[in-house]
């Protein structure tokens, strides 16, 4: 706000500069031999009606003008001309002050309100663009911090369970947690990560559920594509797969879950299938649940008109396939998008 204010008084400053510069070449021009002072004098009268006016609008800015402000503006209206007769080398003449409250008075006093209108419409536009930014990064951040803690629980449990039992997956699972905890706390935070560092993420995630099952991995992850050339907003995918694992059955076969990652130049797609339980303790999109809903908003609010969720229910299977596209454009562009739409 600082700057844009900055950028208004350096623009003041030249336009007078050169208003100066241009009255004064007219009046040399027509060989004025006053035409030092008479330049003086009349932009003397110009500041003085043109600033006067502008702090009268600036205090009374909000506000409905009251008598006061009238009171003001006519007296500024009426002592207009009183910079150019005291600056002016000639003798009084009461010709020259009807004469610049005719004509100068007036396009001053309009000129000092359109720049103030103006000044306050750009300010409260770039004031009002940081609200909203500030509320889209607000509700962001409440988004992705609504990870399920029933999860950390679990996992701690389990892994108090193996430590207890002296597994050797004992350590492997406290790294896992380790890594994720420090991604979801310190890395999540930027607005993009690497693909990469996402899906070591999933992995992870992955990892310590699988400490609920005694089969072989029942994730199946597979990756297409080159998936170190994208970035993607974090946290993003963690909460299709949480709610594959929430509405699977108890008992999972190796494989039963299915992940697939594909990217093909800008676009990446990402699905998550799963075997649904025949009678789940929840429905899919539970009022509050955090699941489909929390990332239907955060693509409207990342990505609007730049994606597209799919979702299939055959009453045996159920299947989220999320597409994104334009994954190289610029995060500042998507933001701007966003504020503008």
């Amino acid at each position: 706000m600082e700057r844009v204010k900055r950028i208004f008084r350096l623009t003041h400053l030249f336009v007078w500069l050169l208003f100066t510069w241009l009255v004064s070449l007219q009046l040399d021009n027509d060989k004025d031999v006053h035409w030092r002072s008479t330049t003086a004098a009349f932009i003397a009268t110009c500041l003085y009606i043109f600033y006067a006016h502008f702090y009268l609008l600036t205090q009374y800015s909000g506000q409905k003008k009251d008598r006061d402000y009238w009171l003001q503006f006519g007296a500024v209206a009426l002592t207009g001309p009183v910079p150019f007769l005291l600056f002016y080398q000639k003798p009084f003449d009461s010709g020259h002050y009807f004469m610049h409250l005719i004509a100068t008075v007036p396009i001053f006093l309009c000129l000092s309100w359109l720049a103030r209108v103006t000044e306050h419409l750009v300010l409260n536009t770039i004031r009002k663009e940081q609200l909203e930014k500030q509320a889209v990064e607000a509700e962001l951040y409440y988004l992705k911090s609504q990870i399920n803690p029933h999860f950390l629980f679990n996992t701690l449990n389990n892994i108090h369970t193996l430590v207890y039992k002296q597994a050797p997956a004992a350590p492997e699972a406290v790294m896992h947690l380790a890594s994720l905890m420090r991604y979801m706390i310190y890395e999540s935070n930027a607005a993009t990560v690497p693909l990469t560092r996402e899906l070591d993420y999933l992995r992870d995630y992955v990892s310590l559920q699988q400490l609920r099952y005694r089969s072989s991995p029942v994730v199946d992850l597979q990756i297409e594509g080159a998936p170190e050339a994208c970035s993607i907003a974090p946290l993003l995918f963690i909460h299709l797969l949480e709610n594959a694992y929430k509405h699977s059955p108890a008992r999972l076969a190796p494989g039963d879950l299915r992940v697939r990652v594909e990217v093909q130049e800008d676009t990446l797609t990402f699905r998550v299938q799963n075997p649904i339980a025949q009678k789940p303790a929840h429905p899919l999109e539970e009022p509050g649940g955090i699941g489909l809903p929390n990332v239907r908003k955060r693509l409207a609010l990342l990505y609007p008109e730049q994606h597209t969720l799919a979702i299939e229910d055959t009453g045996h299977t159920f299947t989220v396939t999320l597409t994104i596209h334009g994954l190289h454009a610029p995060a500042h562009a998507r933001q701007a998008h966003l504020l503008h739409h």
